[in-house]
């Protein structure tokens, strides 16, 4: 016992001191990086669920090329590192367009192509998921395609698959973090900015990752007020 004992006392995590008093100047600056994280994940959420809505109704269209796009499209975005798509959006737009792009819509426009490519096969599921017969009954009465999904089909799929949007949201308000490999002063990146200028890691980040808990579950309360709403309401 008193060789383990001692041997424990030689790591550094022994000796570990926190002081959370040499920061506690810069927690409100820390903090104020999550009205970015939340305009950014709401802005790239909106957007991702068009598109994704977009592709999930070429999937299943009848024609073919729209199939190929929709499906060679998620194969891309789902089989590369999201980091890697923001870098080359980033880098690369200036390269490409000589458009010096700004770095929270290079962010947006990367989580937004993104976050399609998955929400798409989600909504796909929700709308075969849906009764055929209504499809085939909404066709005998007359009713155009588009008003069909629009009016009949996709807000029903959209009740059904609410739960997966809604985890979706959430691993897309946690992976917002990202943003900041390309200067976005998000919580994150702020986080670092005071480690890095008080030489301490440990306390900032430690705040930043309570304050990505607190909206995690902040965001999960209210969208299961939401769902039960979206219930009650059938």
């Amino acid at each position: 016992m008193d060789v383990l004992f001692s041997l424990f006392s030689s790591l550094p995590l022994a000796q570990l001191e926190l002081d959370f008093t040499i920061i506690s100047a810069d927690i409100p600056y820390i903090v104020s990086g999550v009205l970015t994280n939340l305009a950014f994940t709401l802005v790239s959420a909106l957007f991702g669920f068009i598109w994704g809505t977009v592709l999930a109704i070429f999937k299943i269209s009848a024609i073919k090329p729209l199939q190929w796009f929709a499906d060679f499209y998620t194969s891309i975005f789902r089989g590369t590192p999201l980091i890697l798509q923001i870098t080359i959006i980033y880098f690369a737009t200036p390269q490409l367009l000589n458009y010096p792009i700004p770095s929270f819509l290079a962010g947006v426009i990367a989580f937004s192509l993104n976050s399609a490519a998955y929400s798409s096969e989600t909504i796909r599921g929700g709308i075969m998921g849906v009764d055929k017969g209504q499809r085939e009954a909404a066709q005998t009465l007359g009713v155009k395609y588009m008003p069909m999904m629009m009016d009949i089909v996709l807000p029903q799929a959209f009740k059904n698959i609410l739960p997966a949007l809604v985890n979706e949201s959430i691993a897309l308000l946690k992976d917002s973090a990202l943003v900041s490999v390309i200067g976005v002063e998000e919580l994150m990146r702020r986080g670092q900015i005071v480690a890095q200028r008080e030489f301490i890691y440990f306390e900032p980040l430690l705040v930043v990752g309570v304050v990505f808990y607190l909206m995690v579950i902040g965001f999960t309360w209210f969208a299961r007020r939401f769902e039960k709403r979206m219930r009650f309401s059938d």
